[in-house]
Parts: C-alpha cells; structure tokens; sequence
C-alpha cells in the first residue's frame, strides 16, 4: 500500500461535507520568531488557555520533542498565522479516504491494538483568530500499517469547539512500503475550500526516504498519559478581520500594578497577585491574561 499519486481536487472536496527528540520550549512557553518575536498564534493560543480546559497536549510539562534539520536547527511547525499568506501546507489525499465517517473524537475499540496517542491543538484562520465550527475528518492506518477500506475503523470527523480547539483520542499509526508514519486529515471552516493534508511524527528514519513528508507538518510528540501526546495548530486560508483591538487606558499605574486596557511594551515590569513579572510582547492587556496565565506574555521576574 502506498500514497502516491496525484491528487483530484474535485474527489477531494466532495467527501467533506459543510454540515523525537530535539530542542523545543517547554509547553505553554513562546514560540521564537526568526526576528526573536513571539508568534501572535502563540500568544492567542496562551490566551485561549488562560480561559479554559486546554488540551493536555499544550498545558505545562516536559518540552515536545521536536525533529531537527541538518544544520541542528528546529524545524518550524506550521507556519505563524500573522503573515497573511502562509497556511498550513496541502497534501495528497491518497487512495484511501473515505467518506462519511462516524461523528466521534475518540477512534479507540475494543479490541484495537496499539499505542494510544492524543492529539489536540487549534484551528486559526488567516489574521490568527480560532475558527469556530471547522471539520475535521481524520483517518489513519492502524498498527499494522492496513487501513480499513470496508469499515470505519480508525476514521472520524469532529468540529472545533467556540475556541477553535479539537481533540483526538486515536493509536500511533503503523508503517507500510513506501510510507513513514503519519495521520490523513481534511480541514474545512463553515463555507469554505477544504484543507487536505497529512500529519508527521518525528524522528522517523523513514521521513528522510519518503517523498511526500514535509516538516512543515511534523506534529511535537511527547510520552505521557500511558501513550503519547501529540499537537499541532492548523492554519487556514480563511480571510478574517481582526477587529479593533483593545482601547489603551494610558500609562501603567504608578506603583506598577497589572491592569487590564493597559498597553505594556516588551521590557516592561508589572505586579500581579504580590509578585512581579517582565513583560515579554508590547501588547495592550485584557481581562484574563493576567500575568500568571499567559506565559507567552509575561515571565516571572
């Protein structure tokens, strides 16, 4: 079994319906940007966190291993979502998707060998907002590298919640001749074209050999949990305006006190709850993203 071959866009769209180790900061910390900037999506997906559940995947712990290149760097993940014209890159479908999957997060059955992997993360769009309502439909090999192509064992569709989060409780997919390890996924906002493309594991010999990895796509991997963790963020080619943004109050209180409408610069130094912390991005603050929840803006002094 294998991928290859071209990729019909009219298949594509019409089976969705509208309806490792390597260096990586620890979760929860920012992403760098090449010009030492913190990635916006980073600081939205902070935030996002500051007010809910976040998948386990993203909370603090151990760093996500992530794959290095040949020249000992980090490899990006998909691409930052405040440049306006990066999504996340296309791939083939493949010969073995299958519409009309079971509406379901979880892809585990009795009886189902392998080792059970969770995947979580969030859908942005093209100005870094989390899209609300997009389907995703996944399917997968199972541990033995076959798909199943009578039934739907190890295939589902689900819909981000109103943060634009998913999550995914499925096993590590097997290998099978000319493949390395990945997950099939299809990714379309209310309305819109759909996404198709595949997800990577890392530190796979077979990544160097197979054709159609891409490391822009590679998802960091972790041990926890009894299984593994995995995360990835998607980036969709849907337009968005971001709005207004928050209407400064003026200056930092006097005695240095965190304050909600305040705009605070990189460098700047605050207390929060009796202790203080150095702000990490010039951004204007809004309720909940108090230092102590949002680490991609503030470090504790």
């Amino acid at each position: 079994m294998n991928d290859a071959g071209t990729d019909d866009a009219g298949r594509r769209d019409a089976g969705v319906r509208d309806a490792g180790t390597g260096h990586a900061g620890t979760a929860g910390t920012p992403e760098p940007r090449p010009n030492g900037r913190v990635a916006r999506k980073t600081v939205l997906r902070a935030a996002l966190a500051a007010t809910a559940a976040i998948p386990v995947a993203l909370a603090g712990g151990p760093a996500l291993a992530r794959t290095l290149t040949t020249t000992g760097t980090a490899v990006p993940l998909t691409p930052p979502c405040d440049d306006g014209d990066h999504p996340t890159p296309e791939q083939i479908e493949g010969p073995y998707f299958k519409p009309d999957s079971p509406q379901r997060t979880s892809l585990l059955e009795p009886g189902l060998p392998g080792i059970r992997l969770t995947l979580t993360g969030y859908v942005f769009g093209r100005a870094c907002l989390p899209v609300t309502g997009a389907l995703l439909d996944f399917w997968q090999a199972d541990t033995n590298g076959a798909y199943d192509n009578t039934g739907f064992r190890l295939r589902g569709h689900q819909y981000t919640d109103s943060r634009g989060s998913f999550a995914l409780t499925t096993i590590v997919p097997g290998l099978y001749p000319g493949r390395t390890r990945h997950i099939h996924v299809k990714v379309q906002a209310p309305g819109r074209p759909v996404l198709t493309t595949q997800l990577y594991f890392p530190n796979e010999p077979r990544n160097s050999t197979d054709s159609l990895y891409d490391a822009r796509l590679l998802m960091p991997v972790r041990d926890g949990n009894g299984g593994r963790e995995a995360a990835f963020d998607f980036v969709l080619d849907v337009p968005q305006d971001p709005g207004p943004g928050p209407t400064p109050t003026g200056t930092p209180p006097s005695d240095g006190t965190w304050a909600a409408g305040t705009a605070y610069r990189a460098g700047d130094r605050v207390t929060c709850a009796g202790r203080g912390y150095v702000c990490l991005q010039a951004h204007t603050a809004q309720p909940g993203w108090e230092p102590p929840s949002v680490p991609a803006l503030w470090r504790a002094a």
